[in-house]
């Protein structure tokens, strides 16, 4: 690691979690004007996953900071006019269109690494880039089949081409159709504006720290590097022209750094009350969630049934700033199931009532039923409460259970 300079500020454990909150757009008033393509450019990324509970992350990422958008709008908001594109960031992620010369040292790095230790059959890569051309944009299935019923993830020739050509550069992921790639030629559905690879890796690098350390508005080595997925060396070598201010934050045990813009002034602002995707940007590195908000948080998707603790989506609740506890929700027809509930304290019980009724209310469930809740104490007062919260309530689902 290279030599840091001394902090220029020095920030309390508190001021850096609402810094943090109001640069991912969760604390203040919503950007309704700007709306999801304003989330995604004040994030920077949002994160793709196949799992949908109550629906997918890039859904349920705008939601928790504007609202009950329409599912439709949020789509849309994303796709429609060339104003973002899918490609390798955090993990799969959907990133705002200007950042595509952002990422060119990583289209170059793909080009120079070995083809998945998988060769293609000759031509395929061309016909594929050919097909494109002329009929595109297409799925994986109209290029000809996305699997072939053998080895290497059972992808046919051409899902391996096309895929080989998106890390490229040559082709890009332009909408998810029922949940399939849609790939169209990167000089046609990129803007010329930004259709370019002419940044060279060390200026890539340090938009992209400067970009993270914006979204994330303080963070550390780690915290930032971990945004985009660079190497610590990569942010050692370009975080002194970044832009970025050194700063120490109380009870953090290793050096920060913050925006300009996160220091400008106090965060100050309302809080929104809200269940969180696990793969929310506020909240997928575990070690800066644990740090900012003293929360231990697992995606236990993968992890084998009998060994779950908080149970196989768990969404943290995020109530007054920091996070209360979570839910591990699940729909069966018009009712939000709350599979399993923990909550921090009895303080917690209604701002899960309303985060509960909420999503329910986004998602069309009509009705919420409670299974367990960890503190037994607290089960009836939170049913009471989401009772009270739904005849409060309009256009709120019609029952708690």
């Amino acid at each position: 690691m290279t030599s840091v300079p001394p902090p220029a500020l020095e920030l309390s454990a508190d001021q850096a979690r609402r810094i943090a909150l109001r640069a991912q757009g969760l604390l203040g008033a919503p950007d309704r004007r700007g709306g999801v393509r304003g989330v995604l450019r004040r994030l920077g990324a949002v994160q793709l996953d196949t799992i949908s509970v109550l629906a997918r992350s890039h859904e349920l990422v705008p939601y928790a900071r504007l609202g009950a958008l329409g599912r439709r709008t949020v789509d849309d908001a994303y796709w429609s006019g060339g104003r973002s594109f899918e490609y390798w960031s955090h993990a799969a992620c959907i990133l705002p269109v200007e950042e595509w010369p952002h990422f060119a040292f990583r289209r170059r790095a793909y080009r120079a690494r070995p083809h998945w230790n998988h060769d293609l059959p000759d031509g395929a890569y061309k016909t594929v880039i050919e097909q494109l051309s002329a009929e595109g944009p297409l799925t994986a299935t109209e290029l000809g089949g996305a699997k072939n019923g053998g080895e290497w993830w059972d992808w046919s020739a051409s899902k391996v081409a096309v895929e080989r050509a998106l890390m490229y550069g040559e082709v890009v992921c332009t909408e998810r159709r029922g949940w399939k790639r849609v790939y169209d030629l990167a000089e046609r559905a990129i803007p010329d504006a930004v259709l370019h690879d002419d940044l060279d890796d060390t200026e890539c690098l340090r938009r992209l720290v400067a970009l993270a350390g914006r979204s994330l508005g303080v963070g550390t080595r780690a915290d930032i590097a971990d945004y985009h997925r660079l190497k610590a060396e990569q942010f050692d070598a370009v975080v002194a022209d970044s832009g970025l201010v050194p700063v120490s934050v109380r009870g953090w045990a290793k050096p920060a750094w913050a925006h300009p813009e996160a220091l400008a002034s106090e965060p100050r602002g309302r809080h929104r009350t809200t269940l969180l995707s696990p793969f929310d940007s506020l909240i997928w590195e575990r070690a800066r969630t644990e740090r900012i908000f003293g929360f231990t948080h697992r995606l236990e998707a993968y992890v084998p049934r009998p060994k779950r603790i908080h149970g196989y989506f768990a969404m943290p609740l995020l109530a007054g700033g920091r996070l209360r506890g979570r839910v591990d929700p699940a729909r069966e027809g018009t009712t939000l199931v709350a599979r399993q509930v923990s909550l921090d304290s009895q303080k917690s019980v209604t701002p899960m009532a309303e985060a509960l009724v909420e999503a329910a209310s986004w998602v069309g469930c009509t009705d919420v039923r409670l299974e367990r809740v960890d503190a037994p104490e607290l089960r009836e007062p939170l049913v009471a409460e989401i009772a009270r919260v739904l005849a409060s309530g309009t256009g709120r689902p019609a029952a708690a259970t």
